[in-house]
């Protein structure tokens, strides 16, 4: 999968207070860049805990739960865009499926 952008990651756990994301993050982001997801099941298949969500919106849980990634899906292109990623505090006052660039 191609994924925008990793440097949004990169600007996610460069800050002090997340600094513990960076090894999820870069682990989720080289699954999924080896990934060749055509449909929501495939995605399922191997994150069961990811929510499949309206507006081709994915959630994936990182972290041991910690954060919340946000991205929308274009199966075609295979493309991986992220739309968000923070704590659950900052996830619960978002709309999933209406939330752009973070």
């Amino acid at each position: 999968m191609r994924i925008i952008a990793k440097s949004t990651l990169k600007k996610f756990w460069e800050q002090s207070a997340y600094k513990d994301a960076e090894s999820v993050l870069t682990s989720w982001y080289e699954e999924v860049r080896k990934a060749d997801w055509k449909t929501p099941q495939a995605i399922k298949a191997q994150y069961s805990h990811a929510s499949i969500c309206k507006n081709n919106r994915v959630v994936f849980n990182i972290g041991g739960n910690k954060y919340r990634l946000v991205v929308e899906m274009q199966y075609r292109a295979g493309i991986v865009w992220i739309k968000f990623i923070g704590t659950h505090e900052q996830y619960d006052k978002i709309k999933v499926e209406a939330i752009d660039e973070y």
